[in-house]
């Protein structure tokens, strides 16, 4: 089932995020302290927001060393979603 939602998170992170949350027990709700986080990650930084709770759980709550190169490349991966939706807009409506 793993294997499933990684792949799956490459394509549709939102839905991957959605399933954590009904099935997922305590996997989102663990490493972070208030609902808000997840659902302002699920809106704007859903890669960020999968790796970070990805990172958080395997390292046993600590999030840091080569985790923070996982949250760095998600990080990266949101905002060139971002700045190619932003780009294929402007092309759109030009």
């Amino acid at each position: 089932m793993g294997c499933i939602l990684l792949l799956l998170s490459a394509f549709a992170p939102r839905l991957v995020l959605v399933l954590l949350w009904l099935f997922g027990g305590n996997y989102l709700s663990a490493p972070f302290s208030t609902w808000i986080l997840p659902l302002l990650g699920f809106f704007f930084l859903p890669f960020t927001t999968l790796a970070y709770a990805f990172a958080w759980n395997q390292n046993g709550g600590n999030v840091g060393g080569v985790w923070i190169v996982l949250i760095v490349i998600a990080v990266l991966m949101d905002l060139g979603h971002i700045g190619g939706s932003a780009r294929s807009m402007r092309r759109r409506n030009s």
